[in-house]
């Protein structure tokens, strides 16, 4: 019988004996004390938060076994880098990594709530590129710290869940303010059917018995998105816009429908409704410039208000301005962006030029009807009648306003400057009185006080003028708390509220009151104000800046808007001046029109795309050096800058570009600023792309 040749594997060959000493096979097994890999997916793509920017790309780690369930994609995680441990975002988990050497693990996932979404790292890397910054400080402003007790708090029903007591009574619809707009009614339609209009909106002025027309319209169309089965987010300048946006959203949607984050919610509440917002249990969302990433599901509807106001310019790198987060946003997740304002920035106008967005706006007619009797406080027959009313800080025009309107309600007084006398000046030969010190501005807090300095706050009380050697001050500048006391009183009978740093007032009553408040926190009055004085026209017309017609109008407007239609305003500045005429004739679109051509003829943003660089003079002028600027590239500078304490000598230079070589200017100045943080050098570059303060 023939037998087939046995196998070398077969134990025929060997002894018994060792065919049965013979172990069996075991699969391999991590070194002691390593934990198992995920079996799926064992790659984790991790965005470390390191500051360094030439470490700004992702990093893959294995994820261990034990943390498979809850290591998914936009957890927070625990790795180490460089020998530390330190924080991150799981962005993605792979099947294979491409880099060739052995990989770290995951030490910890620090949560496994999905708190980084897809769309916001889209957005995030979007405006990293944007500004010349990391993807790193882009999450810090995007992603609130986590408050691990709100996280473990019971869900609550969605909120298209009825109450006990039964559903709740449809709310009232309609266009609403959108009726005054010739294409108002058709931008809702459009969010109502899921399409994504972008326009810039130039808002009539006036108040209603909700509050603000432009909050009630900003709720309206909200309304209209989530309608749509969109979501909707709002972005405002500051806590007292939110407020009144708020209890408008509040009126025209469903309770639940949406949130408002601010700053002043403490961190556990901000992070609480941060994530009723990622849960999907609120559609809405209005907030100040943080809420820009905020993660709303499906946006149908992006609405900044006023964007012109520096408050939305963020003041951590890489300093993004939520104007432009707002468009990337838009455009990539196809939603529909309205810019609302009563005045117009270039920026929009820009938009507007390009064709990217569309305007709305009422007719003439409309606007002649809503808007205040305006009047400038140096008219001819004003000075024929008042010699005094060209030196006078409140001329005679101003008094008989004042006391004509508070016969009819609320009377607002704008100051620009806030404080007591925040600038003083020698008695005889009126040089601006400085800090023996530090050469600071001396300034008084009230009317026996000592001067102090503004910098480093030494009271000045043996001061002596450097130029006369005079012992007595003027006051140069007068600010808010000063004008308040000498009205009062001018009108002894009358009560006087303020309203500014110290304190901000959302609304005030109907009753007769003066109201005096800086620029941006003039609070809105029940029916309108009777009457408003726009003082001191020349510290906001004579400011050192590139924006500073534009600013000024925008400050006088929001400021007139809150009158009641042809009440009478009064402007302490030059009639020849445009922004005042612009102001006389409530025309804002063309004073942008005008505005955006001188600076396209002048070669200023936003017809070019504009970096500056600001540092020492040895590190900005190493890093002009070093950096490889796009074609046709200018640079101008540096020049010495002042430093906030004047103790410190540093220079900016300014790079300027094309609008399409933005990008290039963008990525050059990234790669520079990366080069110097590998080579640790020991001075930081400041980079800012299309700064507020280009002068």
């Amino acid at each position: 019988m023939t037998h087939a040749s046995p196998s070398p594997d077969d134990g025929a060959l060997l002894p018994l004996d060792a065919v049965r000493e013979r172990p069996a096979p075991v699969p391999a097994r991590p070194a002691k004390g390593v934990p198992e890999q995920a079996a799926v997916l064992p790659v984790a793509r991790v965005a470390v938060d390191t500051p360094l920017p030439h470490l700004d790309r992702p990093f893959d780690y294995l994820v261990p076994a034990t943390v498979d369930a809850d290591a998914v994609p936009g957890a927070r995680v625990r790795v180490r880098f460089a020998g530390k441990l330190v924080d991150g975002f799981l962005l993605e988990r792979l099947e294979a990594s491409e880099h060739e050497g052995k990989l770290a693990r995951l030490e910890k996932v620090v949560s496994p709530e999905p708190v980084l979404t897809p769309e916001i790292v889209a957005l995030a890397r979007a405006v990293a590129d944007r500004y010349a910054g990391t993807l790193a400080d882009v999450l810090r402003l995007a992603v609130p710290p986590r408050h691990a007790k709100v996280e473990a708090e019971a869900v609550p029903p969605p909120p298209d869940a009825e109450p006990p007591d039964g559903p709740e009574p449809a709310r009232e619809a309609g266009p609403g303010p959108w009726a005054d707009y010739p294409d108002g009614e058709s931008f809702l339609a459009a969010l109502a059917e899921g399409l994504s209009p972008r326009a810039v909106w130039t808002a009539l002025p006036g108040t209603g018995e909700g509050g603000p027309q432009w909050a009630t319209a900003v709720a309206v169309a909200v309304r209209e998105t989530l309608r749509g089965g969109r979501g909707a987010l709002v972005v405002l300048p500051d806590g007292k816009d939110v407020t009144l946006a708020d209890a408008a959203l509040s009126a025209a949607l469903e309770p639940g429908a949406h949130v408002a984050l601010t700053a002043d919610l403490g961190p556990a509440e901000r992070y609480r409704r941060w994530l009723r917002v990622l849960r999907g249990q609120a559609r809405a969302v209005v907030g100040t410039r943080g809420a820009a990433f905020a993660p709303v599901r499906d946006l149908g509807l992006a609405v900044v208000w006023d964007d012109g106001d520096d408050l939305h310019a963020e003041r951590l790198a890489p300093y993004p301005h939520t104007r432009e987060i707002l468009a990337l946003r838009a455009y990539q997740s196809r939603a529909g962006l309205l810019i609302g304002g009563y005045a117009r920035t270039a920026e929009a106008t820009q938009l507007v030029a390009t064709g990217w967005a569309g305007t709305i706006a009422a007719a003439r007619e409309t606007v002649r009807t809503r808007a205040p009797r305006v009047r400038p406080a140096g008219e001819d027959s004003e000075l024929a009648r008042d010699e005094a009313a060209r030196a006078a800080r409140l001329p005679s025009l101003a008094w008989r306003a004042l006391r004509t309107g508070l016969t009819a309600g609320p009377v607002l007084v704008q100051v620009p400057r806030r404080g007591y006398l925040p600038a003083l000046a020698c008695q005889n030969c009126r040089a601006p009185a400085r800090c023996g010190h530090c050469s600071g501005p001396l300034a008084l807090r009230g009317g026996h006080a000592a001067p102090y300095c503004r910098w480093c706050g030494r009271i000045a009380g043996q001061w002596r003028c450097a130029a006369c050697g005079g012992v007595r001050v003027r006051a140069q500048v007068i600010g808010a708390r000063r004008t308040a006391e000498e009205l009062g009183r001018a009108f002894p009978s009358v009560q006087v509220r303020t309203s500014g740093k110290d304190g901000v007032l959302a609304t005030v009553g109907a009753a007769r009151a003066l109201v005096v408040a800086t620029p941006g926190a003039e609070p809105v009055a029940e029916g309108g104000y009777a009457a408003a004085v726009l003082l001191d026209g020349w510290a906001l017309l004579g400011r050192p800046d590139l924006r500073v017609a534009e600013e000024t109008l925008r400050r006088w407007m929001n400021a007139a808007a809150l009158l009641r239609p042809q009440a009478e305003l009064v402007v302490l500045a030059d009639s020849s001046v445009l922004a005042v005429q612009a102001l006389l004739r409530w025309d804002p679109v063309t004073h942008a029109e005008r505005e955006l051509a001188d600076r396209t003829e002048l070669g200023f943003p936003p017809a070019v795309r504009m970096a500056t660089l600001t540092g020492s003079p040895a590190a900005v002028r190493e890093m002009l050096g070093e950096v490889v600027l796009p074609e046709g590239a200018q640079v101008l500078g540096p020049v010495p800058v002042d430093s906030p304490r004047g103790d410190q000598v540093r220079e900016r230079a300014m790079l300027r570009v094309s609008r399409g070589a933005g990008s290039a200017l963008a990525a050059a100045l990234k790669g520079a600023v990366g080069v110097r943080s590998a080579r640790k050098a020991p001075e930081v570059v400041r980079v800012c792309i299309d700064p507020l303060d280009v002068i």
